[in-house]
């Protein structure tokens, strides 16, 4: 896929979005993953706290004590995470856990009523961040009364620890979620725009002639395009068939006035006199070239018209039938060979094609003239051959060009070639001039694969 393709810009939209919000998706998971342990702590500080002030006692000197405290070691662990403190009010000795040392929870003057549990989070020895859960107990008489604010905490680096371990957990799966979303993206991306590659094929049919219209055969958001495609080709093949009916009716207007002046000025030159009968023979075959020439540009205008595959073996037939009973043409031996190829050229070009070619070859040859289609690889070959003298190395170019005449004794305009070539151009194929080995010229045109017919 080139920069510019959509297909490209698709996929990578698809592929952004798909990491966007596979990204949001896993920093959402992490931030509910670490709140749910964060909760589920919660719990294990309150079950805790439950413990310790249940553990609440005096010793025998009258001074507070915990009796049970909680049972998860790490309250025993110097600086471990895991802290309780049970403070007396008013100020006095405060009780706590092995594992604060000698810090103290900071916690912050809240006001709490007998037996309600607040949670907040605190500074911790060595600047921990703490979850906290505190209660305010008041004692029974038989320990003497008075009121505790009783606390148990925990570092909250152990939720952290928890969030990284699942995210550790999680990226493997959302990479290979993301690997599939990326893949359904391509294929819904690739499924998505085949109705334009359908229209893409039906347009090259219609240029090689395959097929006339786009259709109507595509999905609704296609369909407006389609149409307004077959719309445009309508219109422009009623120009072009406008185009070229304006161009032979030019053509046919010219020639008999073209004729009649031919005539006179064989008259005038019967009458001797000559100047004025050259003068009038010259500029009567310029307008006569410039008539055929731009004739030939009409017909040629268009890049491969529309056209049904056209066998060439009965328009060769039908050329040479002609030719033969022409006074050159008698003289020759023809020989034909077309078996059952076709190509898909309008009609009209066909005949204009073979005829130019064949009354080439007729002109130039001594006995023979030989005309045969071939297929060749992907390709059909149509070759006229004569037994002339064909052209020199190196003008065959200049033999091509418009008006050019090798031999000026040779009647004629010298467009037949020129206009072979463009029509050749037209359908995309390929035209050429060689020494055939019959001996004279081996004039070549090589129809490619698509505007081939149903032989290939």
């Amino acid at each position: 896929m080139r920069r510019g393709s959509l297909k490209l810009r698709l996929l990578a939209a698809g592929v952004a979005s798909v990491l966007l919000a596979l990204t949001v998706a896993g920093i959402g998971l992490l931030i509910l993953f670490e709140r749910h342990v964060e909760r589920r702590m919660a719990l294990e500080l309150a079950a805790d706290l439950r413990i310790l002030v249940s553990g609440i006692g005096r010793d025998p000197a009258g001074a507070l004590e915990v009796n049970g405290p909680p049972l998860d070691p790490r309250y025993g662990e110097p600086l471990s995470g895991r802290y309780w403190q049970i403070a007396p009010e008013p100020p006095g000795a405060v009780l706590r856990s092995r594992s604060l040392w000698d810090a103290a929870l900071d916690l912050p003057p809240d006001a709490l009523a007998d037996g309600q549990t607040h949670e907040h989070l605190a500074s911790g020895p060595g600047g921990q961040s703490l979850l906290v859960t505190e209660r305010s107990v008041v004692l029974p008489v038989r320990l003497g009364g008075g009121r505790v604010r009783a606390a148990v905490a925990l570092d909250r680096s152990e939720i952290h620890a928890a969030g990284r371990a699942f995210a550790s957990d999680l990226a493997p799966s959302l990479v290979l979620l993301a690997a599939v979303l990326v893949l359904a993206s391509w294929v819904q991306v690739a499924v998505g725009l085949r109705p334009l590659d359908a229209v893409r094929f039906r347009l090259a049919a219609v240029r090689t002639g395959a097929a006339r219209r786009l259709g109507a055969d595509f999905p609704d958001e296609v369909r407006p395009l389609a149409a307004e495609v077959d719309h445009l080709l309508a219109a422009q093949a009623t120009a072009l068939e406008r185009a070229r009916g304006r161009a032979a009716d030019l053509a046919h207007g010219f020639r008999t006035p073209l004729t009649v002046l031919a005539a006179d000025a064989e008259e005038l030159r019967g009458r001797g006199e000559i100047a004025l009968a050259q003068e009038i023979a010259e500029i009567t075959e310029g307008l006569r070239r410039h008539v055929e020439r731009e004739l030939a540009r009409a017909c040629a205008g268009v890049e491969r018209r529309e056209g049904q595959p056209q066998p060439l073996g009965p328009w060769i037939e039908r050329v040479t039938s002609v030719l033969r009973r022409t006074p050159a043409g008698k003289a020759l031996s023809w020989t034909v060979d077309a078996s059952e190829l076709s190509v898909r050229v309008d009609e009209q070009d066909l005949t204009e094609m073979i005829g130019n070619l064949a009354e080439n070859a007729c002109k130039w040859a001594v006995s023979v003239v030989r005309m045969t289609a071939v297929k060749e690889y992907n390709a059909v070959v149509l070759r006229v051959e004569d037994d002339g003298p064909g052209i020199p190395p190196g003008q065959a170019a200049a033999a091509m060009k418009r008006g050019g005449r090798l031999d000026e004794r040779q009647a004629g305009s010298g467009l037949g070639l020129a206009i072979v070539q463009d029509l050749a151009e037209a359908y995309g194929a390929s035209f050429a001039l060689r020494r055939s080995d019959l001996g004279g010229l081996s004039a070549e045109i090589r129809f490619p694969e698509q505007a081939a017919g149903l032989a290939l």
